[in-house]
């Protein structure tokens, strides 16, 4: 993007200087307050940039207590940290990117300047189409217990309807990820109507973690860090009936405030969609462009890590600037059902500051 959109001298230069996740399984054998799964990811953290644990100055947790099936969850995983000596620590009840952004917050009022954020879920533990039934509404639509699938087939329904996308658009955005052909895609039966399972991603037992560092901090630790250019997230109402399921009003007013000038195309985009048509509704309202490259980890279709699949989509944006493979990138995130919140971030490396593009 233009200078426009790069940050003022006032703007506090911040920047993802590390990410790690544990893998995404169907299955684990872990507790549900995901300590094994998080341990490895400190521990690959620490040893990437030469750090130890008493050099992050603040962290901050995302999780469910809803889906870890006890209370205070993040207070058992902080096992994975260690109690001594103690530590300057929060949490939020959401995907661990928004945990992330309290991150940044913190290092944004000057207060540390080196944060971790993380997230973990255990998919597994439970009927997870049931526990997210639990974030409709409660007098009108939680009642009924509608699985997540099936929400999902109605907004996708309405858009094959209405025009917006067709089955061999949501067919071409799974065919990318596993590389199968389309036809083959289409020749599937249908698993909840009209999705067949290559629109569906499947739940992951997952823990993933991201380590932010103000401007001098992370010119120490890497040699091209992926600067934070734009942040922003928005909330669309959660009555289904008040609002278009086929467009995200909150990710267009997100990707507004965090691109600032949407005159070039970004290199990567890695959005978060647990179903094949809502990674059609991002892109649009992301303004992605076609060379950009969507999701090149794969994406939510690979592993639907509950609580760290949107911290993932973070971290893998920052990593192709990190490994040189990217100058620009965006990564979003989402929470609530049928994409009701919706966080977008822009990162840049060096060479695109330098230049004045994000």
């Amino acid at each position: 993007m233009s200078n426009s959109n790069l940050p003022d001298s006032s703007f506090p230069r911040i920047a993802v200087v590390g990410f790690a996740h544990s893998a995404n399984v169907t299955a684990s054998t872990g507790t549900t307050n995901g300590v094994e799964m998080l341990v490895p990811c400190f521990q690959k953290l620490y040893a990437d940039l030469g750090i130890s644990r008493t050099d992050i100055d603040f962290w901050c947790s995302g999780s469910s207590d809803y889906l870890a099936g006890r209370a205070f969850s993040f207070i058992s995983a902080i096992d994975a940290i260690g109690a001594v000596p103690p530590i300057n620590e929060s949490h939020v009840e959401m995907d661990g990117a928004w945990a992330l952004y309290e991150a940044w917050v913190k290092i944004a009022t000057g207060e540390v300047d080196v944060a971790l954020a993380y997230g973990f879920g255990k998919a597994s533990a439970g009927d997870s189409d049931r526990t997210l039934a639990m974030q409709t509404d409660p007098y009108t639509v939680a009642p009924l217990w509608p699985d997540a699938r099936s929400l999902a087939g109605l907004q996708a329904r309405a858009g094959l309807e209405s025009g917006a996308w067709t089955e061999a658009d949501m067919a071409a955005v799974a065919a990318r990820t596993s590389g199968t052909s389309v036809d083959d895609l289409l020749a599937a039966d249908y698993v909840a109507d009209p999705l067949r399972a290559h629109d569906i991603a499947p739940y992951a037992d997952a823990g993933a973690a991201v380590i932010l560092a103000s401007e001098a901090r992370a010119r120490e630790l890497v040699a091209n860090p992926a600067w934070i250019t734009g942040w922003d997230h928005r909330i669309d109402t959660p009555n289904f009936g008040a609002r278009d399921l086929t467009r995200s009003p909150s990710t267009e007013l997100a990707a507004d405030t965090a691109f600032g000038d949407r005159s070039r195309d970004v290199d990567v985009a890695e959005i978060h969609a647990a179903y094949t048509h809502q990674e059609l509704i991002i892109a649009r309202e992301l303004g992605i462009g076609d060379r950009t490259r969507i999701n090149p980890s794969g994406g939510a279709l690979t592993g639907n890590a509950l609580f760290s699949v949107g911290l993932q989509r973070i971290g893998y944006a920052a990593n192709e600037i990190l490994a040189g493979n990217a100058n620009t990138a965006v990564a979003h995130a989402t929470s609530g059902p049928l994409l009701q919140q919706n966080m977008v971030v822009t990162l840049a490396g060096e060479a695109a500051l330098a230049g004045g593009e994000n």
